[in-house]
């Protein structure tokens, strides 16, 4: 068995480099940046209002003097019209100032009396309730820096902008495949011997978490020919592969040797920790496969703490972040063992829930995030700083 920093370790060292895509706006949103942007436009385009009201050139207004109103200008339409001295003209939101006009007083500051108005605040300066041309962003300006995550203000900020693509970082196709006579599917009725399939959909969600939707997703029986057919059919079309079930020792146990068979190099398989020991990783060309012990807590434990890291080393994008904090309940295990523990964090740190036992799912069900205590650890003490995976949103 290797230690879990080695096979932190071996997993990102066999991390191909990511890959670069353009996609359409939309689909890129929660992508990361894969070059500078910069703007294609002035922003605005051209000089606008900021208000319901009526433009002006201001070196007209001597404060007493009103101006007459020769037309008005809709946002969407140019007005076609050169103001002269002491005119003005009715203007909306959005809309293009007419030339000759740098000042939009409101409407609630006129008095008007046919096609004449007269401005009743003395709290106006050149320039007011205009949006110059250009006061956002300027043509050829950087706008976003390489590595910035696409958020929603960006995807309205890029479209405002007038783009349709950007280049992103590309996220890793992923196919599932679960293994297991025993298998059916929720719903169904529960004969004797048979349990409910849940590792692929729990790992759908932890993938729909990040924004992943599986390609594929297949339950095969424990019979190694059936089990090397889907591994063939799949591993040839995604980047990621995550098998369950099938990786230990018993008489029924096919899965690695139905790997070694499809051409799959091992990189290592069993690791330090509890639960999840069996826990095996190879590689098939450019194609990470990931074989996980069959029991539910196991499948999660080594998702979030292995696969994950695979997927932000592709998309150059951080998930669930790890931070410390006080234990608030003492725990004792066993030596020589990395333990992943359910845990639930509070106002005084984070607290180790019951039920850690690896097909137990209930307590998995409430956690909020994973402690990790080293294989090096018997005892940690309440108060003690441990470090903690979130696993929420």
């Amino acid at each position: 068995m290797i230690s879990v920093s080695e096979a932190r370790k071996k997993i990102i060292d066999n991390c191909p480099q990511a890959r670069v895509t353009l996609l359409p706006l939309i689909e890129a949103a929660g992508c990361v940046l894969a070059d500078n942007v910069y703007s294609p436009i002035d922003s605005p385009h051209f000089d606008q209002s900021a208000m319901d009201g009526y433009a002006f050139r201001f070196d007209d207004w001597d404060g007493k003097s009103g101006f007459k109103v020769i037309g008005e200008v809709q946002a969407g339409n140019g007005s076609g019209i050169d103001l002269h001295s002491s005119e003005a003209i009715r203007i909306f939101t959005g809309a293009a100032l007419p030339a000759g006009a740098d000042t939009v007083v409101i409407q609630e500051n006129v008095v008007k009396e046919g096609n004449l108005i007269k401005i009743v605040t003395n709290h106006l300066g050149k320039g007011s309730n205009v949006r110059l041309k250009g006061s956002q962003v300027k043509i050829k300006e950087q706008i976003l820096n390489h590595g910035h995550v696409l958020s929603p203000a960006t995807v309205a900020f890029l479209a405002g902008l007038g783009f349709t693509h950007v280049l992103v970082y590309s996220n890793p196709t992923v196919s599932i495949i679960t293994t297991g006579k025993e298998l059916i599917k929720p719903g169904e009725p529960l004969a004797e011997g048979k349990i409910y399939e849940s590792n692929s959909l729990g790992l759908k969600a932890a993938l729909q978490q990040i924004n992943i939707t599986p390609a594929a997703i297949n339950t095969v029986d424990d019979e190694e020919e059936k089990i090397i057919k889907v591994i063939r059919e799949q591993i040839k079309k995604v980047d990621i592969l995550i098998l369950t079930g099938g990786v230990s020792v018993g008489d029924y146990d096919f899965v690695t040797t139905a790997l070694e068979k499809c051409g799959v190099q091992k990189v290592f398989h069993k690791v330090k920790q509890k639960p999840g020991k069996p826990f095996y990783f190879g590689v098939h060309q450019q194609t990470l496969v990931f074989a996980l012990p069959g029991n539910p807590a196991s499948v999660l434990t080594c998702f979030y703490e292995y696969v994950v890291d695979a997927i932000s080393k592709q998309t150059k994008k951080q998930y669930f972040k790890s931070i410390q904090l006080p234990l608030t309940n003492d725990f004792s295990k066993k030596k020589g063992l990395t333990f992943f523990l359910k845990g639930k964090i509070n106002k005084d740190g984070v607290s180790i829930l019951p039920d850690q036992e690896s097909y137990k799912m209930n307590s998995f069900a409430l956690a909020d995030c994973i402690v990790e205590l080293g294989e090096e650890k018997e005892v940690v003490r309440k108060s003690e700083m441990v470090s903690v995976r979130m696993i929420t949103d």
